[in-house]
């Protein structure tokens, strides 16, 4: 069913009035038509009513069309408007359609014919316009919306960065502290383990049990909180990029031994096997000796402190492309696989509680984390939870400084510095567990 179309005719001429009604009428135009003779009554019928289409006359008794359609748009009436014209008013008719009239119509060609194609033309350009305009006026709305949440964004990213500036600032003074109480509690710490030795020197006198076996609880545990304050302060320079190497030619065999010397007793006290096996054609490497030996020392303290009965082995042999590699295994606890990552991370423990039984400051692993990546190598893990862990740590023969940052945050690990088996190691690889 044809839609019913509301129409109002402006047009002081009854005739040419007529004319246009009988020409729709012609048309078949299902309509309802409205009419009036001037201005200010067009405009007050726009005012009140939604009309399809308006057909006015230039030539009104209180006024032009062209004002006419000026005031309709400053009061933001929206209407298809065909302007009825006579000849010789094409300069007009520019102005017209310029103003906001949708087309034009001399009054000599009015017919059914050409009406009802005017009138449809019409309605079909305003019903485009108007789909124009709500897609602009969309994309009007959408744009400040990017631009508001553009702005938002950046509000949000200074807020970020004001933030990180705050982090950094934190995590330098942290450093900063650690640094200087480490450095400031070495000293005495350092005299009362030199005073302990002292007083266990049987050329200053002769102690009773009792008395020794304070002393060397006082010197033990002295050494172990000299050991804890190293690390912090070696973390602190590794954080704040002051920690050197100190490179040399040197036998890793030789200070491989001295590690395991060093470290032994701890084994022997826990009644577990500490063995080595050294697989070098050229034992000779330019690396920091210390540093190497620091590396041991805490991967083997490490495996002693978590392993309750077995054995504790440690092997170095030669990879191709001129590279060495350093394997710490043991028969101890061993470490989930999803605590693989954050072992490595600084004051990091897989048990964070403070009743937890094995103590330490949760630096160790990080230290050695960020000594490796210095010397250009990289750390293998292989664990499984109750039969024990593997610590492969490759590197070059030959280091060259610098290689890689020391405060590169151990969270951009390649995955491929790890290893986790979905089953346990084979026998061959842990030798099995000492009952």
């Amino acid at each position: 069913m044809e839609e019913t179309l509301k129409i109002l005719v402006v047009d002081d001429d009854e005739v040419d009035r007529i004319a246009i009604r009988s020409a729709l009428t012609k048309a078949g135009v299902q309509m309802e038509l409205a009419e009036v003779g001037d201005g200010n009554e067009a405009f007050s019928a726009l005012s009140t009513t939604v009309y399809h289409c308006v057909f006015l006359d230039y030539r009104l008794p209180d006024q032009d069309g062209l004002t006419l359609i000026q005031q309709l748009r400053s009061s933001e009436i929206k209407v298809p408007l065909v302007v009825l014209t006579d000849q010789g008013d094409e300069q007009i008719t520019l102005q017209l359609l310029k103003a906001g009239a949708t087309d034009y119509l001399s009054k000599s060609r009015i017919s059914p014919e050409t009406l009802s194609q005017v009138l449809r033309s019409a309605i079909r350009i305003y019903q485009a316009e108007m789909q124009a305009d709500l897609a602009s006026q969309q994309l009007r709305e959408a744009h400040e919306e990017l631009i508001s949440k553009n702005q938002e964004l950046e509000r949000q990213q200074q807020q970020i960065q004001m933030q990180n500036f705050k982090l950094l600032e934190a995590s330098r003074l942290k450093s900063l502290f650690l640094a200087t109480m480490s450095h400031e509690l070495r000293t005495p710490m350092n005299a009362i383990i030199g005073f302990s030795q002292v007083l266990l020197r049987p050329k200053f006198g002769q102690l009773t049990h009792q008395q020794r076996d304070m002393v060397e609880r006082i010197l033990n545990n002295g050494k172990h909180l000299l050991m804890l304050l190293n690390e912090v302060l070696d973390f602190s320079k590794l954080e704040g990029g002051g920690l050197d190497l100190k490179t040399e030619i040197f036998n890793i065999s030789k200070v491989i031994n001295l590690a395991v010397g060093e470290i032994r007793s701890l084994a022997e006290a826990k009644n577990l096997s500490l063995l080595v096996k050294t697989d070098l054609q050229n034992p000779l490497v330019f690396n920091d000796p210390v540093r190497i030996k620091q590396i041991l020392i805490n991967l083997l303290s490490n495996a002693i402190k978590f392993t309750e009965f077995g054995e504790i082995w440690v092997e170095v042999k030669e990879l191709p492309a001129n590279r060495v590699v350093i394997i710490v295994q043991d028969t101890g606890v061993g470490i989930a696989p999803k605590d693989f990552k954050h072992i490595f991370e600084a004051f990091r423990q897989v048990d964070q509680t403070i009743t937890r039984k094995y103590p330490g400051t949760g630096l160790g692993l990080a230290i050695i984390d960020s000594l490796v990546r210095m010397m250009g190598g990289k750390i293998f893990l292989e664990s499984k939870v109750g039969v024990g862990s593997m610590f492969k740590i490759e590197l070059p023969r030959q280091i060259t400084l610098p290689t890689v940052d020391a405060d590169v945050p151990t969270s951009q690990l390649d995955d491929d510095d790890f290893f986790c088996p979905a089953k346990n190691p084979p026998q061959s690889s842990y030798r099995g567990r000492k009952a």
